[in-house]
């Protein structure tokens, strides 16, 4: 199968240096990767208008983020990707862990069935951005996707932002209510603002090599510790679609970046790591360990979100599943303030959450990095005998660290959620397990298909209370073959996983973003109420 064939996005002309009336939006986003591409389908999803402008018109050159998480990859589903990406990505759950070249232990990261997305896959970045552009066109008159429009200026105001904007025709501005900043590690709009990233630079470098060739490898993720072809140092190796393998290699912080990513230097490396030269560069960057954020990621009208607001180290996949993760915890709220359904202070709450995610996967990030490039004897001493231990024991097993995996974070006990009264089932700030339900004639289907977007009351084989304002959605799900339905109005749960994950007799508030906000016994029609104000950031 031939490599990706990169095709140039068309770029038009703006409608405002044609002499129309400047069109605005709500909502601008800077950015069109990923996250921002993400944030405005999922603005479209909730009915804003949005521009995007991006100062290129080609997908992301390089795979660059390829490792997608299973709750990105629910986030991904719920915006009209996801089935998509996993059919075209590597599915993958087993990983790896070698000790030059004894195996020191394996383990498989998703034992438990009955969830629609797998663990991890890997795809590359050009295809989450090409699948994501295509998605975007779907609402020609909720996004404006601009390329070759390259934000020069920005000026605030506490009601809204202009940006100053140059294009092949010449420069233009544009207004709008809030703008999401999704520019990128090196973010010009955070410069604009004076703003840089607090945290730490580890004296680390790494070399990302993406070679084409057909081989037997298993969609695995393999991770050595001194490889013997690699003396002293670390690798890491993942298979992606179209027979391009990732290769990571350490080079230590003397290396020149500029030298090492000169293919002369690059081939041999990778000819020691397979056993042969039959393979082509497909790709070659070189990377320093990170772990840094914004102090603050909302600043006034101004929002940033994925590596425009945080960058961690790679391993661990927890930068661009960050990002996505952002964007989903922000668009709802962004989108209530729009409609007037929630004061301007929520948007605060996706401060508060979304911090406190980056900093859990700045600390996962930053212990990873300390376990894989030791700067003492005593840590390289620890480390060795964490690693002739791990074969036989547990304990040292939860010890060795090549990347702790994203998993997303929870929210509990932060202001939106109203914590449980006991009892068992997911706990309020969650991300909501999956499970397979049938939804009546329509056959199969799965228990997050239903969930996100809007706020709704779940039960489980119990009885919502009458009274709830009729715009709130409601999901029955029950296990008592008398109860089933035929047209969809309960669903049936038909393993009992739902049961199982979340507790039978329980009601739960979803948020729009597939987290819990408060699990109930027998509410009261006031008790729900009162959790939705506090979800909404409405409660006095």
């Amino acid at each position: 199968m031939p490599r990706y064939q990169y095709a140039p996005f068309a770029y038009q002309k703006p409608p405002e240096l044609g002499g129309a009336k400047p069109s605005g939006a709500p909502v601008i986003i800077v950015g069109a990767g990923p996250v921002g591409l993400a944030a405005a389908i999922d603005c479209a999803l909730h009915g804003v208008r949005c521009i995007v402008l991006d100062d290129n018109n080609v997908v992301s050159i390089g795979s660059r983020a390829i490792c997608w998480s299973k709750r990105t990859l629910e986030i991904f589903d719920r915006l009209g990707v996801g089935e998509r990406m996993v059919e075209k990505g590597v599915t993958w759950k087993v990983g790896r862990l070698f000790h030059r070249n004894r195996e020191v232990w394996n383990f498989d990261l998703l034992p438990e069935a009955g969830h629609k997305m797998p663990a991890f896959i890997n795809l590359q970045q050009y295809y989450a951005e090409q699948y994501l552009v295509e998605r975007a066109a779907d609402f020609p008159d909720l996004i404006d996707l601009r390329w070759n429009n390259k934000v020069t200026g920005l000026e605030r105001r506490d009601d809204g932002v202009t940006v100053e904007i140059e294009t092949p025709d010449g420069a233009y501005s544009l207004e709008a209510d809030w703008l999401i900043a999704c520019d990128g590690a090196r973010s010009p709009l955070r410069t604009m603002m004076g703003l840089d990233f607090e945290g730490r630079i580890f004296e680390e470098r790494f070399l990302i090599a993406d070679v084409e060739m057909k081989a037997d490898f298993p969609s695995e993720r393999w991770f050595w510790f001194e490889p013997t072809f690699h003396p002293g140092q670390s690798a890491l190796l993942h298979k992606q679609p179209d027979n391009i393998y990732r290769i990571d290699l350490q080079l230590g912080w003397d290396a020149d970046p500029e030298e090492e990513k000169k293919p002369e230097n690059v081939i041999p490396r990778i000819e020691k790591v397979l056993g042969h030269s039959d393979f082509e560069l497909d790709w070659v960057s070189v990377y320093t360990f990170q772990c840094r954020r914004l102090a603050r990621f909302v600043h006034g009208r101004v929002v940033f979100a994925g590596d425009s607001a945080h960058i961690v180290s790679p391993f661990g996949a927890r930068g661009g599943n960050g990002g996505i993760q952002d964007t989903d915890n922000l668009i709802w709220k962004l989108a209530a303030i729009l409609r007037g359904e929630a004061p301007e202070s929520l948007i605060q709450t996706y401060d508060e959450e979304r911090t406190y995610g980056s900093d859990e996967n700045i600390a996962n990030s930053a212990r990873a990095t300390s376990f894989m490039t030791p700067k003492s004897e005593m840590e390289k001493l620890f480390r060795e005998a964490v690693l002739d231990l791990a074969g036989e024991h547990d304990f040292a097993r939860r010890l060795v660290n090549s990347g702790r995996l994203s998993r997303p974070c929870s929210l509990a006990g932060m202001q939106l959620q109203t914590p449980s009264r006991g009892g068992e089932g997911v706990e309020p700030g969650t991300a909501m397990p999956d499970a397979p339900v049938a939804n009546g004639e329509a056959g199969p289907d799965w228990l997050l298909a239903h969930c996100g977007g809007g706020f709704a009351v779940m039960s489980v084989d119990a009885e919502i209370p009458d009274g709830l304002p009729s715009e709130l959605n409601r999901i029955a799900v029950t296990g008592d073959p008398a109860r089933r339905t035929n047209d969809g109005s309960a669903l049936f749960d038909v393993e009992g996983l739902v049961a199982r994950r979340y507790g039978a007799g329980n009601v739960y508030l979803l948020r729009p973003d597939q987290h819990v906000a408060a699990r109930f016994r027998n509410p009261t029609v006031g008790e729900i109420m009162a959790a939705l104000e506090r979800a909404t950031g409405t409660a006095q």
